[in-house]
């Protein structure tokens, strides 16, 4: 009894470390969307969420702002050094050139009938590996995703605390001055 729970055990680990692994590979070669969105709802009002996303991808030049659509895509930066350094101590060969850009909306909502702000963000990375493949896009680790959404929520939280002890200190300011 207690061999058969062991190897039960184990084929549960070694499925769930394959099986991932396998559904990419094969979402890759019938041409399936291997696109990632991260989302993230923030209990806050458009406006600081929106300075927030802003704040957050200061580093990052701006190549679409749209405000009222709620839609923010920065212009594709190089990051083939990066590419480069990660990929040497994996199994994957250099690449010549590699890109990427963030894109980000903003959308209004209500949850649990509090206002709330849901954001999702996507990372488009492109590899070229030689002169004669072209650009082709790659998976992403979801690292910078989620740093960039926990930024956001930093940001958010930040300013919302401001604004508390900016009202506080308003409510106390008059107190005082009505004695």
């Amino acid at each position: 009894m207690n061999l058969t729970l062991k190897r039960n055990f184990l084929f549960l680990i070694i499925l769930g470390a394959v099986l991932p692994g396998c559904m990419n590979a094969y979402r890759q070669s019938v041409g399936g969307n291997t696109d990632q969105v991260f989302v993230k709802i923030y209990f806050t009002d458009f406006n600081t969420a929106w300075q927030g996303v802003l704040d957050a991808l200061k580093s990052n030049r701006l190549d679409v702002s749209n405000r009222e659509g709620g839609f923010l895509q920065t212009r594709w930066s190089e990051n083939t050094s990066e590419k480069n350094f990660i990929d040497s101590f994996g199994s994957a060969d250099t690449v010549l050139k590699a890109q990427y850009r963030f894109r980000v909306t903003v959308a209004k909502g209500f949850y649990n009938g509090s206002p709330s702000v849901k954001i999702t963000v996507q990372k488009d990375q492109l590899v070229q590996r030689d002169v004669l493949e072209g650009w082709k896009p790659l998976e992403t680790d979801s690292i910078e995703e989620n740093t960039l959404l926990y930024r956001i929520g930093r940001i958010i939280y930040m300013r919302m605390r401001i604004a508390q002890l900016e009202e506080e200190k308003t409510k106390k300011a008059l107190e005082n001055s009505k004695f």
